[in-house]
């Protein structure tokens, strides 16, 4: 098992090797503060860290898939040596405002990546971002908690927010082959998402009726390995309408689960809610 000691000075990842399969994890990441707050959320990602970490055999990339970061015309992989950390929010304490997480990028794999991947629309494109993005907290804030020595190099993938959910999926299903290539594959969103409708101070297993609704329907196709229903929840009409007004944080799991094997099992944790509007529902497989 490699020891993790220090970022500063690692070689940087030229290129993926063989390897053990790797995991597949979809993080609800809920509100920034939980990456700085000493809460059940938090101290679960702690723990999973520290399981993957004691495993023989570590990721040699991650590779995560941000609510947000969205863009139109194409998908993007961040390209730099050194992502900058993103404080893509407004109105929280200077302590979540001064977060860092220098974890390397790995510009060599991303450049191959964007080479291998190949879009599932016509006229699109994955290509390279070498310096507009980094970062963003739906990635370094579940990240910082699991992974705190920041060494293991992270590439973040984009989500064109302009198409339709079955190329999400269609995309996440290209990623199932990189788990065999040392790459441990996280989506960051979440099964539920409403913000408009949030109530502070919700005890974590309060939720409004809507919520739990959909919450369940994609628990029960998780846990029967229906995930190719997971890319036709627009299709459940106004309980999504409710459980997402807009589906970035939906769309994460879409590329998790495409990037499962059909026997795998998952393994549901932090099984609550935020805000009563805001599932934090994760799931392992692998």
């Amino acid at each position: 098992m490699t020891s993790l000691s220090s970022a500063a000075g690692l070689p940087q990842l030229q290129a993926l090797k063989p390897s053990p399969r790797m995991p597949v994890l979809f993080v609800g990441h809920g509100s920034p503060m939980n990456a700085i707050e000493d809460n059940s959320w938090r101290r679960s990602w702690q723990a999973m860290g520290a399981e993957l970490l004691a495993r023989s055999v570590q990721p040699q990339l991650i590779l995560c898939i941000s609510a947000h970061w969205m863009t139109r015309g194409g998908w993007q992989l961040t390209g730099m040596a050194q992502p900058k950390t993103i404080h893509d929010f407004g109105g929280f304490p200077q302590e979540l405002f001064d977060q860092q997480y220098p974890a390397p990028g790995a510009p060599a794999v991303a450049k191959s990546l964007a080479k291998e991947l190949k879009s599932p629309a016509a006229g699109y494109t994955v290509s390279v971002d070498e310096g507009e993005w980094g970062l963003d907290h739906g990635t370094w804030s579940v990240l910082k908690p699991m992974f705190p020595k920041a060494q293991i190099p992270v590439l973040q993938l984009s989500m064109d927010y302009s198409r339709p959910p079955a190329e999400h999926y269609a995309l996440g299903r290209q990623l199932a082959a990189l788990r065999d290539r040392g790459v441990l594959i996280v989506g960051s969103g979440n099964v539920v998402h409403n913000l408009r409708a949030s109530r502070r101070g919700s005890a974590p297993n309060e939720a409004y009726d809507w919520a739990a609704e959909f919450d369940t329907v994609v628990q029960e196709q998780i846990k029967k390995g229906q995930l190719d229903a997971l890319q036709n929840f627009l299709g459940l009409g106004a309980v999504t309408k409710q459980a997402h007004p807009t589906h970035e944080h939906y769309l994460p799991l879409l590329y998790a689960a495409g990037a499962v094997q059909p026997t795998e099992m998952p393994r549901f944790f932090n099984t609550g809610y935020q805000s009563a509007s805001i599932s934090m529902r994760s799931v392992l497989w692998g």
